[in-house]
Formats: C-alpha cells, sequence, structure tokens
C-alpha cells in the first residue's frame, strides 16, 4: 500500500468486472460523503463561495485507485475570484461552474505532477456566498443563502418588513437629519456666494466688496463678510508691500547708478589729468632728463585709473540688471495673484454648484418627511406600498433589476427595499 501524498487502494487479485464495479461504488460513496446543498447547475461562482473537493485517480496499470487526501477539503473563493488547490495553484473561479472547476482542477494536476492519467475531481457547493438586504426590513445587512431564496423568503429572513409603528419615529428622525444637513449645505452656500464676491473684488483691485443681493438680509451675513474682509485685505496688503519693497530696491538700484555714473566721470577727469602728466614726461625722459621709473609710474597710475572706470561700469550694468529684475518680480507677483484667485474662482463656482444641488436635496427630503399623506400612512393601518430590486453582478457589471416578492434571488444579490411614493391627500 502507497502511503506518500494519496491513500492507496489496491483492489487485490479481483477480475476487471469486479474493479470496475468498486470503482463505481467508491464513486458513489465520495459523491454521497459530501452533503449535496443545492444542485449547482449552471450556477456561477463568485467570491466567498465555499466548495467541497475530493480528487481520485484511478491507475490502469496498477489497478490501484487512489484518494487524493491531500488535497481533499473545503475551499473558499477568494476576492480575487481565485481558488487555491495544492499542487494545482491558482486557478480563476469567478464566473465558472463546479465542473469547469472539477476539469479545471484535473488538469492542472495531470500537467503540474506529470501524471499519466488525469484525476477526476468532484467538486460541490459548501456553502453559497452571502446575500444583502437593505431598506425598509427590521434588520437590514449579510444573511447566509439558503437556494430556492426569493425576495419574499429574504423579507422573512430579515425579520420582516418594518412595522407601521416604527415609521413615526423614523420619519422624525429623517426631518431632523435632513433640516441638519440642509443648515449645513445652505450655510457653505452662502459662504462660497460672499467668497466669489470677494475674489471678483480682489482680481479687480477693489478694497470692498457689495454683498450679493440674493443673501442679503440673512443673519449669518455680518461674521461672514467680515472674515472675506479680513482676507480681502491680507491679499491687498501683501501685494502692496511686495510692490512697495520691489520699487525700494529699484530706488536704490537707480541711486546708486547715478552715484557711479558721478564717480565714472570724475574718474575720466583724473585719467586726463594723467594722460597729459605722462605726455610732459614722455620727452624729458627720452633726453635722460627724468628717469625711467618715474615714467613707468605714471603709465601705471593711467592704467588704474582706466581699470576702476570699467568696475563702475561694471557695477552700473549689474544693477540694471537688478532693476529688471525688481521690475519681472513686481509683474510676476501681481500674475501669481491673479492665477491664484482664478483659480479659487473656478473651485468656487464648482462647490456653490455642488452646495446649490446640496440644498435642493435636502429640501426635497424635508418636504418628503413633512408630508401629511406619508405621516398619515405611516403612522395609520394602512400598509405601506413597497418596491423591491436586486443589484446584481452580471458579466462583472452591477446591474439593477426590478424585482417582485416571488423574484428569486442569487448568491451575492443585494435587496433593496424602499418605499413608493404617496400622492399627497
Amino acid at each position: 500500500m502507497k502511503t506518500d501524498l494519496f491513500e492507496a487502494f489496491r483492489s487485490g487479485p479481483d477480475s476487471g468486472r469486479l474493479r470496475r464495479a468498486r470503482l463505481l461504488a467508491t464513486c458513489l460513496a465520495m459523491a454521497l460523503v459530501v452533503p449535496h446543498i443545492a444542485a449547482a447547475g449552471d450556477y456561477r461562482l463568485g467570491s466567498q463561495d465555499k466548495l467541497t473537493i475530493r480528487v481520485a485517480e484511478w491507475q490502469t496499470v496498477e489497478g490501484t485507485f487512489r484518494d487524493w487526501s491531500a488535497v481533499n477539503g473545503e475551499y473558499t473563493v477568494g476576492p480575487s475570484g481565485t481558488l487555491s488547490v495544492p499542487f494545482a495553484g491558482e486557478l480563476p473561479a469567478s464566473g465558472k461552474t463546479t465542473s469547469e472547476i472539477a476539469a479545471a482542477i484535473g488538469e492542472a494536476l495531470q500537467k503540474k505532477l506529470a501524471l499519466s492519467d488525469r484525476p477526476e475531481a468532484s467538486v460541490e457547493m459548501a456553502q453559497f456566498r452571502p446575500f444583502y438586504i437593505s431598506g425598509e426590513v427590521q434588520n437590514p445587512g449579510q444573511f447566509p443563502y439558503v437556494p430556492d431564496l426569493t425576495v419574499l423568503k429574504a423579507i422573512s429572513v430579515a425579520g420582516g418588513i418594518r412595522r407601521n409603528a416604527d415609521y413615526g419615529p423614523q420619519l422624525g428622525k429623517d426631518l431632523v437629519t435632513a433640516k441638519g444637513m440642509f443648515d449645513i449645505s445652505d450655510d457653505q452656500r452662502i459662504r462660497l456666494i460672499v467668497r466669489r464676491a470677494r475674489i471678483d473684488a480682489d482680481m479687480a483691485g477693489k478694497a470692498s466688496f457689495d454683498v450679493p443681493k440674493e443673501v442679503e438680509g440673512d443673519p449669518r451675513l455680518p461674521a461672514i463678510v467680515a472674515d472675506e474682509m479680513t482676507i480681502l485685505t491680507a491679499d491687498q496688503k501683501a501685494l502692496k508691500l511686495k510692490l512697495e519693497a520691489l520699487d525700494d530696491l529699484k530706488g536704490v538700484l537707480e541711486s546708486e547708478i547715478e552715484s557711479l555714473q558721478k564717480k565714472i566721470v570724475n574718474q575720466q577727469q583724473q585719467v586726463d589729468l594723467a594722460q597729459q602728466q605722462l605726455a610732459s614726461i614722455g620727452p624729458l625722459a627720452q633726453k635722460g632728463l627724468i628717469a625711467n621709473a618715474r615714467l613707468l609710474d605714471s603709465r601705471q597710475s593711467v592704467a588704474d585709473l582706466q581699470g576702476k572706470i570699467l568696475d563702475y561700469e561694471t557695477a552700473i550694468l549689474t544693477a540694471k540688471q537688478a532693476i529688471s529684475k525688481a521690475k519681472q518680480d513686481a509683474i510676476d507677483a501681481q500674475n501669481t495673484l491673479s492665477s491664484s484667485l482664478a483659480t479659487d474662482r473656478q473651485q468656487t463656482e464648482a462647490d456653490l454648484n455642488e452646495a446649490a444641488l446640496k440644498v435642493n436635496m435636502q429640501k426635497g427630503l424635508i418636504a418628503q418627511a413633512s408630508d401629511p399623506a406619508m405621516a398619515a400612512a405611516m403612522t395609520n393601518d394602512q400598509q405601506p406600498t413597497l418596491l423591491y430590486s436586486l443589484v446584481r453582478n452580471v458579466d462583472g457589471k452591477t446591474t439593477e433589476i426590478a424585482a417582485k416578492e416571488e423574484t428569486p434571488v442569487l448568491p451575492g444579490d443585494v435587496i433593496k427595499i424602499k418605499l413608493a411614493p404617496l400622492a399627497s391627500q
């Protein structure tokens, strides 16, 4: 008897007919070992489905039936839609049937272990992935799936439809919540309207702005306007200080240039005098009346004076470049503020549109929660009309399907139950 990865069962000296009978009996036993939850049929697997897998191999040459105990067991389809089976590896399972998974397991084992005969795999549903229910039920949430489940059965599992007595308090809660969200959204809307007016004034270089007519009279305005005025003043003050600093720098540089130009004039006069002196002692040096050293000193003096003029001219050029940079910095400061304000204006407009939509939505919810007809229907014996729908993943896409009480529910479905709109009385 072999005991490596497998538990071996030998047929002994029985005839071929007896071996076939034993094989048939063993296969039937395998089918009976796994509890038959439901006929899987064409059911497509998905994440969280649990499977019971048994693998067996009939070796024709040895006349031996091997049960793969190292592989047999319960497996769960992972979040990525794959099934991890020992020796077979990661197998794609999402969207496949149990028979397709069984064939894939046998092929993978034969290929990876280089077996002459392909092992036979039996795959049964051990537990379906859960279903979900939300809306007007006593206990919304996640529940284990059972075969032949319908919308009505799922409602029963979730404790039934919410009782009418619960709707009165629920409507009160909904009304309070809607009013609270409305106040938040409306406050944001008003702030954005005032902010937009402040940005427009800032872009125009104005020192103040008028309160928009659409929010006039709101008691929250004084505080909101004060906040935005602080921002407007700070923006303009920062720009003004920067421009003034750059103007001061330009003034200093211009004064320096003027001073350097005067120095150049004085220096040029000294150069002229030195050149005249050099011209007068040149003939004397040629006649030997004065020493050559004095002639050389005069020439060096002229060269030094001319070098200083070049230094002054270089300093003037540097100062002019700094003035040009200061002018460009002033332009950049204004452009940066304008660009920032334009971006803020665009974002504020988008936020304002979103806030307006939220305000309108909350108004609708308040009206619905305050509807006398709905309140009467919820607090009296009148049974509310319910709407059912199923949110189901079909071919990788989420689809919402209208449903009835008798509509079948599949594993992984989300059942949505909501009240039908009531006409005003």
